[in-house]
């Protein structure tokens, strides 16, 4: 018994690793980490860049590809998804035992269709029907134009993992395309206790940002310096617990209860981007400090690491909502203003996914090229 265990025992908190590569599918590091206690696997196209470009495990199998004549895009997705269905037959067990809460894999869509609704849509449908499996979760990123795939998703009856979550406001609207989609599939006679989702909400990267404006602050002399000094390293927490407010709210009405009398299921907050990355903060800050029922926490192998050995095991999601309400306030009234915010980190998530992908594109480019010459 590990405290990951112990927080999904103790807390109904889901432990999952944000983190997928060949070794953990074939060389034993996924049931290394499952017999830890986690629950789940995210993916990114920033994750699967790494572990493709990380070695040369996918050389024979992209070489295999290359000399059938695949295209190196379509050799990309060959890749991944070899990685993915690994993942799900690993992980299908804990997912028939939990009754389909946990033991879930997250492949994303193309980077390229984040601000394209009817692409992104038919990407997750077609991933959806290339790999039939319960316990698989696409994601989808809560643009904009995010919004009405995710809707069409759910409402088709496939699962979704929306991503990229970085405001109250977007968080709501994804609450509700979530509703809204389960309203239409449930009117269409279908069953709504296939499907599964969560909505991934970015925690550390607000700090980041949030703390580089309250620097700026610094610069000034007096009482607004003081204050912005004071609220350094707390505006992520304080946000993601408002987020856990708006979830206990959403999922207590009566459209929810609705839902739920056909099977409907909870849209669990899934807390991401929670490794520290200011290293004057603690290392277990965005773990620790979201720790709930009906939520899921997924974790880099590092922060795994430091949570089984000294993570603290208390509910800590809503403990104080004045205190998360009374920092929101606080920032707004010093100048930092996080529409603004999560506006840029948004902008920065979705530049960062597609930069990554091009660049492992064109170094497969590259690699087939050389393969080609030999």
């Amino acid at each position: 018994m590990t405290r990951l265990h112990q927080l999904y025992d103790q807390q109904g908190q889901s432990p999952w690793i944000d983190d997928l590569k060949r070794s953990y599918v074939r060389a034993g590091g996924l049931e290394r980490l499952m017999a830890l206690g986690v629950r789940g696997v995210t993916s990114n196209p920033t994750i699967m860049a790494k572990a493709i470009q990380g070695g040369s495990d996918y050389d024979e199998q992209f070489a295999d590809l290359m000399a059938g004549g695949a295209s190196v895009e379509d050799a990309y997705w060959d890749l991944v998804i070899a990685d993915i269905e690994g993942a799900l037959s690993l992980l299908r067990p804990l997912y028939d035992e939990s009754g389909g809460t946990d033991g879930f894999v997250s492949l994303e869509v193309a980077p390229a269709l984040a601000h394209d609704s009817a692409g992104t849509a038919a990407a997750a449908a077609a991933l959806h029907k290339r790999i039939e499996r319960p316990n698989l979760l696409v994601k989808i990123p809560a643009t904009v134009e995010g919004l009405p795939a995710i809707e069409q998703t759910i409402a088709s009856g496939r699962s979704v993992n929306v991503t990229l979550i970085f405001s109250l406001e977007r968080y709501g609207a994804v609450i509700d395309a979530y509703l809204t989609g389960l309203e239409r599939l449930v009117a269409a006679g279908g069953d709504p206790s296939r499907v599964a989702s969560v909505a991934s909400f970015f925690v550390s990267r607000v700090d980041t940002e949030v703390d580089r404006r309250l620097d700026a602050l610094l610069a000034q002399v007096g009482a607004t310096a003081a204050r912005a000094a004071a609220l350094k390293g707390q505006g992520a927490l304080a946000q993601a617990r408002r987020a856990y407010a708006l979830f206990s709210e959403r999922f207590a009405s009566q459209r929810f209860a609705d839902l739920a009398a056909h099977g409907a299921r909870l849209q669990r907050p899934l807390w991401a981007s929670t490794s520290t990355k200011n290293p004057a903060y603690p290392d277990l800050l965005y773990v620790d400090g979201l720790i709930g029922p009906h939520t899921v926490n997924t974790m880099p192998d590092a922060t795994i690491d430091a949570f089984v050995d000294h993570g603290h095991l208390a509910r800590t999601v809503d403990a104080d909502p004045a205190q998360a309400a009374t920092v929101l306030e606080e920032l707004a009234t010093v100048g930092v203003d996080l529409d603004d915010v999560t506006a840029t980190l948004e902008a920065e998530g979705v530049a960062a996914f597609a930069k990554s992908f091009d660049e492992l594109i064109e170094r497969l480019e590259h690699k087939a090229a050389a393969l080609g010459a030999a």
